[in-house]
């Protein structure tokens, strides 16, 4: 292959993977935190702060979807409930994320979905709770609680509706960061695979990732990114070496640019 057909091969590829960069980041994507404590922390510090609440928390699904990780919390107990673990169908918790219903209990002591034993662990046994599934395309991701109303003694309707509004966007949100973390991890994948293979690549788990919720058009762009790559790795090393040069200097450049509040 040429000099001059190989640099005109380069510069489409840069193309198109400059073009998948500004769709992802005109989508929101790249300038998400990844969906770690950074994320949660601030929607479940919001929450508390916007609902007036003692005590706010966001628990997820494990890998299993079988069990329901409190991951961040603020408020009354907040550090001693993050790490606990509850199955789907415990707790009001579970109950909420089982059944995809909100739930708003006044008198939690008496209402026999509350996992007394799980609060008990934190030190702080709550009056009242509003909980809220978050669910991305109807798929549970989790449920949000806020406890204990500061200036009432439940959560009203109007809060039950106010929340279910936030927790969609806080679905969103989530869902768009966890895509992200999982799109880089399977990049690298894609990447290693690619430099040290000698059998044909396979972008399978990139695939899966691409296609799971999310917006078509976007997907197509993404996928165009690993037909590519594919499709130089069956080329030769020179195109292997010069393909890697290009995205290298893409993650360099996404890397160095400022986040918001930064």
């Amino acid at each position: 292959m040429s000099k001059r057909k190989q640099g005109t091969e380069d510069e489409s590829l840069a193309a198109q993977l400059g073009h998948w960069l500004t769709a992802v980041e005109a989508s929101g994507v790249a300038i998400l935190p990844e969906a770690g404590n950074e994320l949660l922390q601030t929607i479940v510090e919001a929450a508390a702060r916007l609902f007036g609440a003692a005590a706010a928390s966001i628990a997820l699904l494990d890998e299993s979807q079988e069990k329901l990780v409190f991951r961040v919390a603020t408020g009354a107990g907040a550090s001693e409930v993050i790490g606990l673990a509850v199955s789907v169908g415990q707790g009001i918790a579970g109950y909420v994320v089982a059944t995809g219903q909100p739930m708003a209990v006044s008198s939690v002591q008496e209402d026999p979905r509350f996992a007394r034993d799980t609060a008990r662990k934190t030190g702080y046994v709550p009056k009242s709770i509003l909980a809220m599934p978050l669910l991305y395309d109807d798929r549970p991701l989790g449920v949000i609680e806020v406890l204990d109303k500061i200036d009432a003694p439940s959560f009203g309707m109007q809060d039950m509706e106010l929340l279910g509004i936030f927790a969609r966007q806080a679905a969103v949100a989530i869902r768009a960061a966890t895509f992200q973390r999982n799109l880089r991890h399977a990049l690298l994948a894609g990447l290693q695979n690619l430099a040290q293979s000698d059998n044909s690549i396979r972008f399978d788990g990139l695939e899966q990732v691409m296609t799971e919720g999310q917006d078509p058009q976007g997907t197509e762009q993404i996928l165009a990114v690993a037909r590519t790559l594919s499709s130089l790795y069956k080329l030769g090393d020179a195109e292997r070496e010069a393909c890697l040069k290009v995205l290298e200097a893409f993650a360099v450049l996404a890397d160095s640019r400022p986040r918001p509040g930064r």
